[in-house]
């Protein structure tokens, strides 16, 4: 993450992304498939994936080199692109509307404090529940913990959508995408950018 000075002195948080370029692999459609989609794989400047040779026929056919990353993404109501084009960070613009999706970074073990935001106990001297969840279930009926009680285990690693984020520039000469606020997961992870909503305030695919 960055930040920017707007022109009114305002600190504008930014999260640089390398979006692109992209490569459409396979295209599934409604006929063949059950559903419109496009297969994109992330190209990567620089890195050389061996892929195994079902994987490395499914490239060649269409025409480009494989790729470490793929992702699927449905389509809208605007043209499908074809087999083997580039998706470039071109097709997004300053005020466009996207969401992020990617994998939280993972915590570890964790109590209910950290995990859920439970407040604990009283601090006090002598209270002897300071951290802990409280009852977790009755004593009589149905003597038993219900399904979706809140609890301590594993935090973090999730998949994880943030929505709303503004688009402030786009840097085409280095393929890279600055939207407003954060995103999820750690620096050098990989996540999706879907365009939801135009600079106009239309729905967008």
């Amino acid at each position: 993450m960055t930040q920017r000075f707007a022109e009114d002195g305002k600190v504008i948080p930014l999260t640089v992304i390398k979006a692109g370029p992209c490569v459409v692999v396979q295209r599934k459609t409604e006929e063949r498939d059950g559903y419109d989609a496009v297969q994109l794989g992330f190209v990567e400047a620089g890195r050389k994936y061996k892929a195994n040779k079902p994987t490395e026929k499914h490239f060649k056919n269409a025409g480009v080199a494989p790729c470490r990353v793929l992702r699927e993404f449905a389509l809208g109501d605007g043209d499908a692109p074809e087999v083997g084009a580039s998706i470039k960070v071109s097709v997004f613009a300053a005020s466009d509307q996207v969401q992020v999706s990617g994998v939280s970074k993972g915590k570890g073990f964790a109590g209910v404090m950290k995990r859920h935001g439970f407040g604990g106990g009283k601090a006090t001297h002598g209270s002897m529940h300071h951290r802990g969840p409280g009852s977790i279930g009755q004593s009589a009926y149905p003597s038993r913990v219900m399904k979706g009680m809140r609890a301590p285990g594993h935090m973090g690693q999730d998949r994880v959508t943030v929505k709303n984020l503004e688009v402030v520039e786009v840097i085409e000469d280095e393929d890279l995408l600055l939207v407003r606020g954060a995103i999820p997961g750690a620096n050098g992870t990989y996540v999706e950018i879907i365009k939801t909503r135009s600079a106009k305030g239309q729905d967008d695919a």
